[in-house]
């Protein structure tokens, strides 16, 4: 059952399928804002802030499973549904990088800082 925005109709993973997800043909997406993704992220993430979605649409394929990730799962909600009305094939990841962690998930920072979510 998906939480909150009344959506129960969005595709969702937990964190631990998605980190076996994006090892394989997923694309995983982080929509947090650049300071977030760069002290901390998944090493195969590509940074789509939310704020930044609708401009950069043209760099998502339709034809990808896209795994959407946030810091706990609020605004991964909302932009895989967005994404789904887009016609994109967008998956939720329930807990967002903080269960990302939890289930194992490893994270690299921009810098050479270390890592945090």
């Amino acid at each position: 059952m998906v939480f909150g925005f009344g959506r129960a109709d969005l595709e969702q993973v937990s964190a631990a399928e998605a980190i076996s997800l994006s090892a394989g043909s997923a694309r995983l997406i982080d929509v947090r804002e650049p300071w977030e993704f760069e002290a901390g992220h998944a090493p195969q993430a590509t940074n789509v802030p939310m704020s930044q979605l609708d401009a950069r649409l043209d760099e998502l394929s339709k034809d990808d499973t896209l795994l959407i990730v946030c810091h706990s799962g609020q605004r991964s909600q909302s932009v895989t549904g967005r994404l789904d009305h887009a016609g994109f094939s967008a998956v939720n990841v329930i807990g967002g990088m903080l269960d990302w962690v939890a289930a194992g998930g490893g994270i690299v920072a921009s810098d050479d800082r270390t890592p945090h979510v």
